[in-house]
């Protein structure tokens, strides 16, 4: 929802937050209920902080072409797998 600024004659200027549709809409002063006019101001511009710039370039970045990211080296006991038995008789998916 964009803040918009207003001028009154008798009370001088004052913002509002209103929606879109609303905008076209008349306002009236809130102290003195006179109709007023709308102040065209430049956007309020704000400065991204490096870090948060930096987050939402990879983040951007990401979405078409993924960051290849390396797993880190499992602990021994997760690399311990239990033996696997090689038969060269019968068939692999028939059990005895």
């Amino acid at each position: 929802m964009p803040r918009y600024e207003f001028r009154c004659e008798q009370c001088g200027s004052f913002e509002c937050w209103r929606s879109l549709t609303d905008a076209a809409t008349p306002m009236y002063c809130p102290v003195c209920q006179r109709e007023v006019k709308r102040i065209y101001t430049a956007p309020g511009l704000v400065r991204t902080p490096p870090a948060m710039a930096r987050a939402r370039y990879r983040a951007e970045k990401s979405a078409f072409e993924p960051e290849v990211v390396r797993k880190e080296a499992a602990k021994q006991r997760e690399l311990s797998a239990p033996p696997i038995i090689h038969r060269s008789h019968g068939r692999p998916w028939m059990l005895e």
